[in-house]
């Protein structure tokens, strides 16, 4: 079945995955031609996530990604899912999604996450500190007046950004982001997964409280989940325990290679 098929849209979340043996061109050319094959078949949307500092995650700069994919697509959404707000300025990322609505009219999302996505040693090579995400909310608010044109900032315009209207989204995978996105009158898309548990109660939550806005007058609720398809359940058993694996080694051994002393590890 196709996704133009199915009851409810579906997207994707690509990690410009780079496997072993393989370089972040290699993984690039594949998130090109799997853009093209979602297009072809009706997916509503594919997101690039931005990490550093993972040998095995090409994502790390979203809007260059999403420029190359959009030049080589036509219709399919693209976006950050997400930008790691804390690791910006708000000013760069609306100039940045700026841009990519102009040049890509109605095809530009914009998902914004409070963590930093990589590891402190990182944060600081970022130039950036681990207490900006205290700050997380205003830079949400700044950002959505630079991309509306009614900047926040006296004096200071987003060029290319304003009047643009980037459709923000608030990710998350607590509470804190469910609240966030209803206060603001946000969508909100939850990270489920990676945290399966606390999807039920942070869209109650976001639902609950949710405030509506101009631009989003009823919750909306993205839920991101872990498939695995094979010709046979056994075959989908053993790909899930290798995405497993290789996300713990992702996480343990981020910025290294693995070596022989690392196995006991994973």
């Amino acid at each position: 079945m196709s996704a133009a098929e199915s009851h409810a849209p579906l997207s994707l979340l690509d990690f410009a995955t780079v496997y072993r043996g393989e370089t972040p061109r290699d993984a690039f050319c594949r998130s090109v031609d799997l853009a093209q094959k979602a297009e072809e078949l009706g997916y509503t949307r594919i997101w690039y996530s931005e990490h550093h500092n993972m040998t095995s995650i090409a994502s790390s700069s979203p809007a260059v990604l999403i420029a190359h994919i959009a030049a080589k697509t036509e219709s399919i959404r693209l976006g950050a899912g997400g930008v790691m707000l804390p690791n910006h300025a708000p000013l760069v990322i609306a100039e940045q999604y700026g841009t990519l609505a102009e040049l890509h009219p109605d095809r530009i999302d914009l998902g914004l996450g409070r963590a930093p996505g990589t590891d402190a040693r990182t944060v600081a090579a970022l130039r950036r500190s681990p207490q900006n995400a205290e700050n997380f909310p205003e830079d949400v608010l700044e950002l959505q007046g630079y991309l509306a044109g009614r900047s926040r900032v006296q004096g200071v315009e987003a060029i290319p950004g304003a009047d643009t209207n980037v459709p923000l989204y608030i990710l998350g995978s607590s509470m804190f982001g469910a609240t966030l996105a209803a206060q603001l009158g946000l969508p909100y898309s939850f990270a489920s997964h990676f945290a399966p548990d606390s999807l039920v109660p942070a869209v109650k939550a976001y639902r609950e409280y949710f405030q509506p806005s101009d631009l989003c007058p009823e919750p909306y609720v993205i839920a991101a989940v872990n498939v695995t398809a094979a010709a046979t359940e056994a075959e989908a058993v053993r790909q899930s325990e290798i995405v497993r694996r290789r996300r713990v080694e992702s996480m343990a051994l981020r910025g290294r290679q693995v070596g022989e002393e690392d196995l006991d590890l994973l």
